[in-house]
């Protein structure tokens, strides 16, 4: 199977005043096309630092950093926003949706920047708003909508672009327990449907929906398992 991402060495250090802090030491991790992946550790473990660099949010302060085949490492702020624009959907804890704009408008964003028209787009958020249960609900904004319905919102908009890859940083943080089991059975059907996903958690029985789990502490991959309890839908 094909490598989508690949980081070998990889280190991120901050300064702060007069002390640097090695928020990343050296990752070197590979994840094939189709995986479903778990970053997991206590805060401060480098699971966000990781997670930002993957997502071309952050640049490595050294090693290498492979996306698709393109060496991503020394892009300029505009690449990378090229770069992420164009492969990566994002999934954030806290939806970041727009609140006076309506779901389509919401989903239909990222598709402006990548230069589509207005007949495009609207075809296109209303198929992505349809793939995750919510095309009844395309006009409504996003306080006239439930939680995991602003959840559904987010993924569909991470999925408008068809991204290599889907970033989830805590995708169930501000739901709860029965919502958030809806959330990570939908990512389950995505996957099914060969997406591939990233997810960043805390929570130990979010992460049993991963196929592969990866531990950090301290800056290192502490420990990369498959996955052989993957926790199913309880509808299923």
């Amino acid at each position: 199977m094909a490598s989508i991402i690949k980081t070998h060495e990889i280190g991120r250090k901050y300064v702060m005043g007069a002390e640097i802090i090695n928020a990343l030491k050296s990752v070197s991790i590979e994840i094939n096309q189709g995986e479903y992946v778990a970053f997991m550790g206590p805060s401060g473990s480098g699971k966000s630092t990781l997670m930002n660099i993957i997502g071309c949010l952050d640049s490595p302060s050294f090693g290498q950093y492979v996306l698709n085949g393109h060496d991503v490492s020394d892009l300029t702020e505009n690449e990378l926003a090229e770069i992420r624009n164009k492969e990566i959907g994002f999934v954030f804890q806290t939806f970041n949706l727009l609140p006076r704009a309506t779901a389509l408008e919401n989903v239909a964003l990222p598709l402006v920047y990548a230069g589509y028209g207005k007949y495009d787009r609207e075809e296109k958020a209303l198929a992505a708003l349809a793939g995750v249960g919510l095309g009844d609900r395309a006009h409504h904004k996003p306080n006239e909508l439930s939680g995991g319905q602003r959840q559904r919102v987010a993924i569909a908009r991470a999925l408008v672009n068809d991204p290599s890859i889907i970033l989830a940083d805590e995708p169930t943080g501000n739901l709860d327990s029965k919502t958030s089991y809806d959330i990570m059975d939908l990512f389950q059907e995505l996957h099914d449907k060969g997406n591939t996903i990233i997810m960043v958690t805390h929570e130990e029985d979010i992460a049993e929906y991963a196929h592969r789990i990866i531990r950090l502490r301290d800056g290192l991959v502490e420990t990369d398992v498959i996955n052989e309890n993957v926790r199913r839908s309880e509808t299923a």
